[in-house]
């Protein structure tokens, strides 16, 4: 699933940079996660990172948006296609 972030954002920019996707950028009152880049950081690291950057824990999963692990990689290997992405990679599924 995707993630989103709530009200609670604070608009420090902590998670913005911390996106390998690029999907977070300044909304009109608050940061948002465009939903069709997020990947959930799925072959980048073990846990989203925007969730580990956020110091208010602003970002959480979006439950209206539940998705397969294998769905999320290939979205990845959409975002990124130059990039080689690994058949095992760490994931935060487990």
């Amino acid at each position: 699933m995707a993630y989103k972030i709530t009200d609670a954002c604070t608009n420090c920019t902590a998670c913005e940079p911390e996106c390998p996707n690029g999907a977070i950028s300044q909304g009109p009152d608050i940061f948002v996660i465009d939903p069709s880049k997020c990947t959930e950081c799925v072959a980048f690291n073990e846990k989203p990172a925007c969730e580990t950057a956020c110091p208010v824990e602003a970002c959480v999963p979006d439950g209206a948006r539940v998705e397969t692990e294998a769905q999320l990689l290939d979205r990845v290997k959409k975002l990124h296609p130059a990039k080689a992405i690994a058949a095992t990679f760490p994931s935060h599924f487990k």
